[in-house]
């Protein structure tokens, strides 16, 4: 790289940052930094950047960001039966980890996987370089070019548990870039895991093709850590009679950015992608999200909720993309917030581009404050104010976290949920 181009905001994030020498995903890493250098670095002028400042995402270092010790709960998911992958800053913990042997499913590290006809190397990069159209995705192919770890899974039948991946953020200054890339065959079923807060700062991709009549699930927990800064993509294919679910928690987080980028490609497919988010002060958090509908008779739900208070900020992008002929297509999409003070904001820009004449597709977007005849309802009982604004709060997440379709899993992010509440009481 040039001196000139060292100088340049791109330039000088990237100057840092190096791509494995050889390998089978050589080809895809150049395609990537080629549409990087195309595309340049995000901007507020960027029309799905606008309610979003990408500068902290952008800048050449991570800005330090306090590392929290919880010491007033167990990990999350720690109660369930699941194969555990830890990453510390990025950084493989094989002592921490399970061993990655399971009936059902072959997992293997992005770092380490130097077959040059290793399944993968059709996928990598492909789901990402498919999701640049019609909107640009920077820091996604920047992840594609220089991810330096990351998984990839490929589910063969139903394995007997959940793989749980935990990142686990411990140096202040951590500036991690992971790619993981699943794929899910033809009657195969998955269960992934994802949380902890990973790092400072955080890029992740994830690309997920799953197969003809392949079930993937999805529960992700963006972690405790308050200062730290995320931006995270998935890229997922859907065929025919598939199921995607993807669920997100979020709690504290000065900056996450969370894309979901879905096209479903085959009749009969259903993606749903749900999120919950509470955030306190200095927390913005935006969900952008993007379903192409690109077949017969295919379903896809969008869910999302977020509650702010002091200050905090919330951002939804939803989009539907009804394509010609993918009739019959049935896409339903709510984005909703609950404002528990006047300083927080809640920013929404849901759409819907339909080119097919036998669909049913509706969005809505609200903010609102808490029911003050609940609110007495309840207080007229004895519950006090507190107890009660966490219950209605409660309440008001609980079309989000219905989507998990796992009982026990529900059950435990309702209790974070409760739990966090009632930590920020007051």
């Amino acid at each position: 790289m040039s001196a000139v181009e060292k100088e340049t905001p791109l330039g000088a994030m990237i100057a840092g940052l190096s791509m494995p020498a050889k390998g089978w995903s050589r080809g895809a890493r150049e395609d990537a930094s080629a549409r990087l250098h195309s595309m340049g670095l995000p901007t507020r002028r960027d029309e799905y950047w606008k309610y979003t400042r990408p500068d902290t995402l952008t800048q050449s270092d991570a800005i330090s960001a306090s590392v929290f010790h919880a010491v007033d709960e167990a990990p999350l998911f720690d109660e369930i039966d699941r194969l555990k992958i830890v990453f510390v800053d990025g950084v493989f913990d094989e002592d921490a980890s399970d061993d990655l042997t399971l009936e059902g499913i072959r997992i293997e590290r992005l770092a380490t996987a130097d077959s040059d006809l290793h399944w993968a190397r059709d996928l990598y990069g492909t789901l990402e370089s498919n999701g640049q159209v019609p909107v640009e995705r920077p820091l996604a192919a920047l992840n594609t070019a220089f991810a330096t770890d990351g998984v990839l899974i490929h589910a063969t039948g139903t394995p007997s548990k959940p793989v749980n991946l935990i990142y686990v953020h411990a140096s202040e200054t951590s500036d991690v870039i992971l790619h993981h890339l699943i794929k899910v065959d033809a009657g195969a079923e998955m269960t992934l895991l994802e949380n902890g807060p990973a790092a400072a700062r955080f890029n992740k991709v994830m690309e997920v093709d799953v197969a003809d009549g392949a079930t993937f699930h999805h529960i992700r927990a963006q972690g405790r850590d308050h200062e730290r800064r995320a931006a995270t993509h998935i890229f997922a294919r859907l065929g025919a009679e598939s199921l995607f679910k993807s669920f997100t928690v979020t709690v504290n987080g000065v900056l996450t950015r969370n894309e979901c980028v879905i096209e479903l490609t085959g009749d009969n497919a259903s993606a749903h992608v749900a999120g919950a988010c509470v955030g306190d002060g200095d927390f913005h958090h935006d969900d952008t999200i993007f379903v192409t509908h690109d077949a017969v008779n295919c379903e896809s739900r969008q869910v999302f909720k977020k509650v702010l208070r002091n200050g905090a900020t919330g951002v939804f992008q939803g989009k539907i993309l009804v394509k010609a002929g993918a009739q019959k297509t049935d896409g339903y999409q709510i984005s909703q917030s609950l404002l528990l003070d006047e300083d927080s904001q809640f920013l929404a820009k849901p759409e819907l581009e339909i080119y097919a004449d036998d669909v049913a597709c509706s969005h809505g977007s609200t903010s609102g404050a808490i029911d003050e005849e609940a609110l007495f309802y309840l207080r007229a009982r004895g519950v006090s104010k507190s107890e009660a604004t966490d219950l209605l709060t409660l309440s008001f997440l609980a079309e989000a976290v219905e989507e998990i379709a796992c009982e026990d899993l529900r059950d435990e992010i309702n209790g974070r949920l409760a739990s966090w509440l009632e930590r920020h009481r007051g």
